[in-house]
Formats: C-alpha cells, sequence, structure tokens
C-alpha cells in the first residue's frame, strides 16, 4: 500500500494523468513515487527493481522500465502494473534468450505497440547482449529489434508521433566524443524503419536524456547540466527542456536549475502543464501548446 513519504533521491521517468497525479521512479532508493495533485508524495512501490522509465498504455495500464543502474536489484525487464489491482506482470525481460541490458525509456503508439530503449550506462561486466537498441513490443507479444549500433550509440529518451510515423530517438552517449544526437525514424505503415534523419545534436555538450513530444509535434528534451561529471561533458548546454522543432530549429529553452535533469511529461486535464524530473525534485510550469501522449486527450475545461 502506498504511504507518505518525505525525501527522494534521483527521479526519472515521470508519467502524469489528466487528474494531475504524477508517478515517478526514484531510482537510487529503487522505488516508485506518486504525487498527488496538491504536491503531495507517497511512495507507490517500494521494490521497484531499479525502475528508471514509464509510459501509459492505452488502457491506462502503467508500463515501466526497469533497469539496472544505480545500485543492485534492477530487474532488466519490462513491466506492466494495472493501478487499480496493483498487479504487475513482466511484459519482456530477453531478446533471443539473453537478458536485456537496462530498459531506459518507453513510449506507446497509437496502435497499442511499444518502443524501449536499452542502453547499458555503467558497470557492464554482467552483460549478455554485444549491442544497444531500441525494440518495438507488439501487441501479441512479439518483440523486434529497430534500430542498433551503429545507427544509434546509446540509445534513450524515446517518443513517436500520432500518426505513428515517426519515431524520435535521444542518442546519449557521455564518452568523449560521443554522440549527443537527436534522430528520427521514419516508420512505415508496418512499424519498420525506412529513413534516419538527424534532428539536433547537442555535442560538445551534455546531450538529451528524455523526450516528450506535444500536439503541435514539438520537441521537449530534457538535456545539458551545470557541472560536468566527466571529461565527456561540457557546460555547453546549461540545464533545461530544449523546444525543438522537428525540422531541428531551437524554438526555445525551459531553464532548470538543477542537476541533473532527466526527463518531462505532460499532465493535467488539458495536458498543458510539463512535469520535469531533475535531481532530487519535480518541476512543474504551464505551457502553450498542450502535449501528446497516445491514447490520451485533453478535457474540456470549464472557463
Amino acid at each position: 500500500m502506498a504511504r507518505p513519504h518525505s525525501y527522494a533521491s534521483f527521479l526519472e521517468g515521470p508519467v502524469a494523468t489528466l487528474d494531475g497525479e504524477v508517478y515517478v521512479c526514484d531510482v537510487r532508493a529503487n522505488r516508485l513515487l506518486r504525487f498527488g495533485p496538491d504536491g503531495s508524495m507517497e511512495v507507490y512501490r517500494e521494490d521497484s527493481g531499479r525502475a528508471i522509465g514509464n509510459t501509459w498504455d492505452l488502457e491506462g495500464r502503467l508500463v515501466t522500465c526497469e533497469g539496472a543502474e544505480h545500485g543492485p536489484g534492477g530487474r532488466r525487464r519490462l513491466t506492466r502494473t494495472t493501478l487499480a489491482t496493483g498487479a504487475v506482470e513482466t511484459l519482456v525481460d530477453r531478446y533471443e534468450g539473453r537478458r536485456l541490458n537496462s530498459p531506459n525509456d518507453v513510449v506507446c503508439d497509437e496502435l497499442g505497440r511499444l518502443f524501449f530503449t536499452d542502453p547499458r550506462y555503467g558497470a557492464r561486466d554482467d552483460l549478455e547482449l554485444t549491442h544497444e537498441s531500441v525494440y518495438r513490443l507488439d501487441p501479441d507479444g512479439t518483440l523486434r529489434r529497430l534500430v542498433t549500433q551503429p545507427a544509434v550509440q546509446r540509445p534513450n529518451g524515446v517518443t513517436v508521433t500520432p500518426d505513428c510515423a515517426h519515431l524520435y530517438v535521444v542518442d546519449s552517449n557521455h564518452a568523449p566524443g560521443g554522440s549527443r544526437t537527436i534522430w528520427e525514424f521514419a516508420l512505415d505503415r508496418a512499424g519498420e524503419i525506412v529513413r534516419q534523419r538527424q534532428v539536433f545534436d547537442f555535442a560538445p555538450g551534455r546531450g538529451g536524456d528524455g523526450i516528450a513530444l506535444d500536439a503541435k509535434g514539438d520537441l521537449y528534451v530534457c538535456a545539458g547540466i551545470a557541472t560536468p561529471r566527466s571529461s565527456g561533458e561540457t557546460r555547453h548546454n546549461p540545464p533545461g527542456v530544449y523546444v525543438i522543432s522537428s525540422s531541428g530549429s531551437l524554438l526555445d529553452v525551459i531553464d532548470i536549475p538543477q542537476d541533473v535533469i532527466t526527463n518531462c511529461c505532460f499532465g493535467d486535464a488539458d495536458l498543458r502543464t510539463l512535469f520535469v524530473t531533475a535531481g532530487h525534485l519535480v518541476f512543474r510550469c504551464r505551457v502553450d501548446e498542450p502535449g501528446y501522449h497516445a491514447g490520451m486527450r485533453p478535457r474540456p475545461i470549464d472557463a
């Protein structure tokens, strides 16, 4: 049962409802948190399997990436939770018989397909796969690898357009000279990749992490850092949500005064509240354009 909670350590993977609730991964504390519309915080799940990314499926169930970072206990799988009962089921934990690396971010499209990334940051001594890739999990349980190295170096954030025709992937390699690129992959009607295009390059600064899409088609990318953590990062991009058009133009930067900015999502009844995770904090701000999430439509608000 969820209980009140007074602190958080390292937040990731926010996902919000039309009622103003926000579910967030507290990765280092190995738990899932739930924030109420009034800002109250409680523990939703004590042992999250090192959860790091969330989305909703078309039936409103919580789909979670359980990774392998920031401590032991990572289950390295994709799960689905029915909120009404708390029941958790494993959707996938292996590709071709080998354990996934560390599922990081996931998105659902209008056909109910789940696209997720599987990089590995940190220790690599237990890896069973020789690649870091992007996968598509179909409603019938079929798992297909869509993108792998060298087309992407280290796939992280992921989102897909309402027409299911374009997949955006954040390539976030922190190593010196690593890729910090936002890629667009055109999809055919079967969900197969037919073309790759660079949308934006954050190099030489810290690149993107999480990504969200608004109703107009603009990208909201959490990127940048104030205090570099290694020689592979610079202060070239301050921490913020970078609003980028699909053509690659930088439209705006929403400053976030906190390291390390990780991810964002849209919520509230009109989908015009942007929630941002950074370090041990969750920020929120109002935006002009409603956000987009498969199966979720803004509700009319009384004047």
